[in-house]
């Protein structure tokens, strides 16, 4: 078994711990916790770059290997690293669960060193229309992001 972790820091108070585990060849299971957000739909993705010297920022683009469209998870046209949206309650936390076949832990593909990005609005999973939805979702500005780290 495979396993990473990513803990979430921002300048504006969100935070959080994201877990990825994978069995052999099997799909990823990402398991999150994040507070500190405002309640309804938020953007969460993993970008390409594993860079954090200008904040959320230096992440670049969504991780993305097989060059196609930004979607939903469930969409064959899609990057790699687009998980669509969590949901933050009342409280502003929000406690998920994310299966998915394209982001795995180890191989060429692998998303360990890579960031998972939080993102300050609903992604419209490619269909809004925006001239944003087929790159990014416009799914609005980075507000806390980490680096996927191998977890022992």
């Amino acid at each position: 078994m495979a396993k990473g972790v990513a803990v979430l820091c921002s300048s504006e108070g969100v935070k959080g711990t994201i877990l990825f585990t994978q069995e052999g060849d099997g799909p990823t299971t990402v398991t999150g916790n994040v507070s500190g957000l405002k309640p309804g739909l938020h953007g969460f993705h993993v970008h390409a770059l594993g860079d954090t010297t200008n904040g959320c920022m230096s992440t670049g683009p969504h991780f993305n290997p097989a060059a196609k469209e930004h979607g939903a998870p469930e969409d064959e046209n899609r990057h790699a690293g687009d998980l669509g949206n969590i949901t933050v309650g009342d409280d502003g936390t929000a406690t998920f669960t994310i299966v998915d076949k394209q982001i795995p832990l180890t191989g060429p593909h692998s998303i360990i060193g890579r960031a998972v990005v939080v993102h300050g609005d609903p992604d419209d999973l490619g269909k809004g229309g925006h001239e944003l939805s087929k790159s990014t979702g416009n799914a609005g500005g980075r507000i806390a992001c980490g680096i996927i780290g191998l977890q022992g």
